[in-house]
């Protein structure tokens, strides 16, 4: 029988569901409001997860309901521009400003890229799960999370570059 997820155990995954929302969503409004609906959905009910790690169902998730609030929208959210004073979950505040600016122009990258694209590499970079985390959560084949995070990791750095 699999362990039910424990509500304690949802802060230890707030930072990192949270950079994930925002390179999915590309905004830190939409952002704080994903990370909440996330848990408001999974807090609804008693869940049961496989594993010890609650990460990559909490991240499946977190896209799912991205998607659902994408597609309740009618199109895809607008980005709005950051505050000058944002460093929370982007850089520890010890980080120089040159270090924000470029985690900021990730993320705002990353947010460009195609759905498919986008989660593999949020999954795995933003997130940090591990490359059969990933095909787990999004129930792809283990080549297709290859192929899809090098093809998102040169369009990205495609973005960066231009």
């Amino acid at each position: 029988m699999s362990p039910e997820l424990r509500a304690a155990a949802l802060g230890d995954h707030v930072d990192r569901l949270y950079r994930a929302a925002w390179a999915l969503c590309g905004s830190r409004e939409d952002a704080d409001d994903l990370v909440q609906e996330t848990f408001v959905r999974v807090l609804a009910r008693p869940r049961r997860i496989e594993g010890d790690d609650p990460l990559p169902y909490l991240l499946s998730v977190l896209r799912n309901t991205f998607i659902s609030t994408l597609r309740a929208r009618g199109r895809r959210p607008q980005t709005a521009p950051l505050e000058e004073d944002e460093t929370r979950a982007v850089a520890p505040e010890s980080a120089s400003p040159a270090a924000i600016v470029a985690t900021r122009e990730v993320f705002a990258a990353i947010a460009t890229l195609s759905d498919e694209h986008r989660d593999v590499l949020v999954a795995v970079d933003v997130a940090g799960l591990t490359y059969e985390e990933t095909a787990k959560a999004f129930d792809l084949p283990l080549g297709t999370v290859m192929s899809r995070l090098y093809r998102a990791r040169g369009k990205a750095a495609e973005v960066l570059r231009a």
